[in-house]
């Protein structure tokens, strides 16, 4: 994740927590892309985009001559790791700090390791939760089918 103008080039390395797999089809050998085409590859909202870099958790995004936003592969690539993010039930809070440690460098590694570590300990938290509760369904399933044939 980048904060550089929109007139210089992007050098420094892409966090590799956005890595490939890409879940969204683009077009071969394109790197900008309109709100329009990136609402259409990730399922997100124009209005959720702009929130995004408004609260800062989107790097600054390129625009046009005419003002209008072009986003890049990178761009896209942070917005499925955000999505991610929301999935595990981060806070934004959370995913805005960790963006800004992003954008901080390096030097943030430990810092930005600890954050995603204790969303991993509440992913694993929550998973537990849901497998009892799948059980749980699932007894009273068999319950269900077994009475269900008895009478």
């Amino acid at each position: 994740m980048q904060t550089t103008p929109a007139d210089t080039e992007r050098t420094a390395p892409a966090d590799i927590c956005s890595a490939p797999p890409r879940r969204h089809p683009r077009p071969e050998g394109q790197d900008r892309y309109t709100i329009s085409e990136v609402v259409a590859f990730t399922g997100l909202t124009a209005h959720t985009l702009r929130w995004y870099e408004r609260i800062g958790l989107m790097p600054h995004v390129d625009r046009s001559h005419t003002g209008q936003r072009r986003y890049s592969n990178q761009d896209l690539d942070w917005l499925d790791f955000v999505t991610k993010l929301r999935l595990t039930g981060m806070p934004v809070a959370d995913m805005v700090r960790y963006a800004e440690l992003v954008r901080e460098g390096e030097s943030t590694y430990s810092e930005r390791q600890a954050l995603l570590e204790s969303t991993r300990r509440d992913v694993l938290n929550r998973i537990a939760e849901l497998r009892d509760t799948l059980a749980v369904l699932d007894r009273k399933i068999s319950y269900y089918a077994m009475e269900g044939t008895t009478r």
